[in-house]
């Protein structure tokens, strides 16, 4: 055997033992293992599926794609879904508490009475999210995209939502006690009969674009623009 004919066996096996190695990898994802704590998902396509009153406790669900899915009701407590797909899921009533949604798509999923309490959002996309009755006390929203999401009634009592995008976003009844809004894009935000006066880095000039009213209560030292109430055209 010549040097360059010994040379193309090396670089076919060594070729093949990467081949393998990178085939043993995925196959670790267990994409066709049933629900479970610390399940690895990891990458798997899981699309319209119906997953509810399931427990994915500490799982771990990078890269998910969980598109159209149905979590409702599902203990996600401590679960990875970092870079996840899940626009349009319904995780209503499902327990997702410390959780890393980070740089998660989620555009027009449902929230609705989720337990989110301190979990991760940070630069994720949730627009028209529904966060209707939430609990995100102490989660991270901070760079994230909840534009004309709904936070009627939510607790997002201690939560950090700076440098984020909430733009036309409800938060009707809402708890923000103690909530940070620091470089937060609040243009046309509903703030109606919010108490806002235990918010922290709150300025005049996001005030001036956002949205309230007679009974909006706001942090000392800021004042009402003439603008209030703003009309909305439904």
């Amino acid at each position: 055997m010549n040097f360059k004919t010994h040379f193309l066996v090396l670089a076919i096996a060594s070729g093949g033992l990467a081949y393998s190695a990178l085939n043993a990898g995925t196959a670790l994802a267990g994409c066709s293992d049933y629900p479970a704590p610390k399940v690895d998902w990891s990458g798997c396509r899981k699309r319209n599926a119906d997953l509810r009153d399931n427990d994915f406790s500490n799982a771990n669900l990078k890269n998910l794609d969980a598109v159209g899915s149905d979590l409702r009701a599902t203990m996600f407590d401590g679960a990875d879904f970092e870079r996840a797909a899940m626009t349009r899921v319904n995780a209503s009533q499902a327990s997702m508490k410390n959780v890393n949604f980070t740089k998660v798509e989620a555009g027009r999923a449902k929230f609705i009475q989720a337990k989110l309490n301190n979990s991760n959002f940070e630069k994720s996309v949730m627009f028209r999210g529904d966060f209707t009755q939430a609990d995100l006390s102490g989660a991270n929203l901070n760079k994230s995209e909840f534009s004309r999401s709904n936070f009627t009634d939510a607790n997002l009592s201690g939560a950090h939502i700076g440098f984020a995008n909430i733009a036309r976003a409800n938060f009707k009844g809402a708890n923000l006690k103690g909530a940070s809004f620091q470089t937060t894009w609040m243009y046309l935000t509903r703030f109606a009969g919010v108490d806002l006066s235990e918010t922290v880095n709150l300025t005049q000039v996001q005030i001036d674009i956002a949205c309230g009213d007679e009974k909006t209560k706001l942090p000392a030292g800021l004042t009402a623009p003439a603008s209030w109430p703003c009309k909305f055209e439904e």
